[in-house]
């Protein structure tokens, strides 16, 4: 009795060359058997190819210096995914590769060549390549690569767009520090009442 290969495992490459039926000879060229026509599982598996990348998987890492935590929590959105009308919290790095619309404060996001994001967001830095609309607060950096579009209300700390990049809509520069000036505003005022 020959032994099968587990179901879940990994395929082989060839798997006719894996298992010769008994009409098959053991010296076909090709076969890679030299044990009576049973091929060993270990070869098989060194040979199998690796996964590829999804398209926009480069973007995926940070690009615009935006510091990485280790072990911090990441939300990717594949391609063909739709995520609608959500509010996404306690996320470190959203990384959209299909389309969400949303509302999200979080630290870092990537929306991808084929990404798009619909919503508001409050962000610490933000990596564009895709398309976003609508109200976008970026505390530290945005920064539009050439393939990115960004419309709506947009306010930010600093801001990099790539030549071929596209900004448009209500703009103003200084979201992080009108925030931080506002803040001892407020305290002056609840301390005098």
């Amino acid at each position: 009795m020959t032994m099968q290969a587990p179901f879940f495992g990994k395929r082989p490459a060839d798997p006719v060359h894996t298992r010769p039926g008994p009409a098959q000879s053991s010296g076909l060229s090709g076969s890679g058997t030299s044990d009576g026509g049973h091929a060993s599982a270990a070869p098989v598996q060194a040979q199998a190819p690796a996964p590829a990348k999804p398209a926009g998987s480069a973007a995926a890492a940070p690009l615009s210096g935006a510091p990485t935590k280790e072990g911090g929590s990441k939300l990717t959105v594949g391609p063909n995914i739709k995520l609608k009308g959500v509010e996404i919290t306690d996320c470190d790095t959203l990384v959209v590769e299909g389309m969400v619309e949303a509302t999200m404060d979080s630290r870092v996001m990537q929306i991808t060549e084929i990404g798009a994001f619909k919503g508001s967001a409050e962000i610490d830095y933000a990596e564009i390549h895709g398309e976003f609309n609508g109200n976008l607060t970026v505390r530290e950096k945005l920064v539009i690569y050439s393939t990115g579009r960004v419309t709506g209300k947009i306010r930010y700390g600093k801001v990099v767009i790539q030549e071929g990049g596209q900004l448009m809509g209500d703009i103003q520069f200084g979201a992080a520090h009108r925030a931080e000036a506002l803040l001892p505003a407020k305290m002056g005022l609840l301390n005098a009442a």
